[in-house]
């Protein structure tokens, strides 16, 4: 009799709680509730870290990217430093007024040329490259800025030139007369490509520009401001990106 309330209390002790739970519906219906409420749990837990997880991940993948565009940044922000900055003044036998403003990529020259006003924008030069590089037709050929060259006249139409300046050359590649009146719908006659004229009418529309300033006296100087420029505008550019990116 002993020895079976002996193993009465130990088979009680090591009964399982799902057994127990048996014996009693409250208790059962309880432990249901519970594992239900811990299966809910889970999956909110799994919804509300999941993404926090990948959030995490994300925000810190797009800090490193972040830093390391930064410090590229800094170091071409650097290099772009090294490089001589400063413009010099024009000759004292430069004929325009210079129009510079930060962030264009073009300058802007005007003169009075007794009864006409001449304007020229000029651009970032178009860099030859460096001896050996492969490139398209135009390795062979030297650095070059690209000028339009307006030329007023009260009370009449606009003679327009594109010019290429290459060192110590004056290319002339086209040349039309604009009325301010026309509207842009419609196709004025531009006469003939430049380089079908004759040949002693090219020359003579040579010495017109010669004349008014456009010769490589002013294009020389204009080539050395427009590398400088291009300098201090791709420095600025670049001091902009980092900005943006830090922000």
């Amino acid at each position: 009799m002993a020895m079976y309330s002996m193993l009465r209390r130990a088979s009680s002790s090591v009964l399982p709680l799902a057994f127990r739970a048996v014996a009693s519906p409250r208790t059962f219906h309880g432990a249901v509730s519970a594992v239900r409420a811990v299966g809910l749990s889970h999956r909110l837990a799994e919804r509300i870290l999941v993404p926090s997880v990948r959030f995490a991940k994300s925000f810190s993948a797009k800090t490193s990217a972040d830093e390391n565009l930064i410090r590229v940044l800094e170091t071409e922000i650097k290099c772009a430093e090294e490089e001589d900055l400063d413009v010099e003044n024009a000759p004292d036998n430069f004929p325009f007024t210079i129009e510079d403003h930060p962030g264009e990529r073009t300058i802007l020259l005007k003169r009075l040329y007794e009864d006409e006003t001449i304007t020229v924008q000029v651009d970032i030069p178009n860099v030859a490259p460096e001896e050996g590089e492969d490139d398209d037709e135009e390795s062979h050929s030297d650095s070059s800025i690209p000028l339009v060259v307006n030329i007023y006249k009260r009370f009449s139409p606009i003679l327009e030139f594109g010019v290429t300046a290459f060192p110590d050359e004056i290319s002339i590649d086209s040349l039309s007369i604009k009325n301010s009146e026309e509207s842009e719908d419609q196709l004025a006659y531009e006469g003939p490509e430049f380089h079908d004229l004759d040949e002693n009418l090219q020359k003579a529309f040579h010495k017109f520009l010669e004349i008014r300033g456009i010769k490589p006296s002013t294009t020389n100087f204009l080539h050395e401001y427009m590398i400088k420029k291009d300098t201090k505008e791709y420095h600025m550019w670049l001091k902009n990106l980092k900005k943006f990116i830090e922000t």
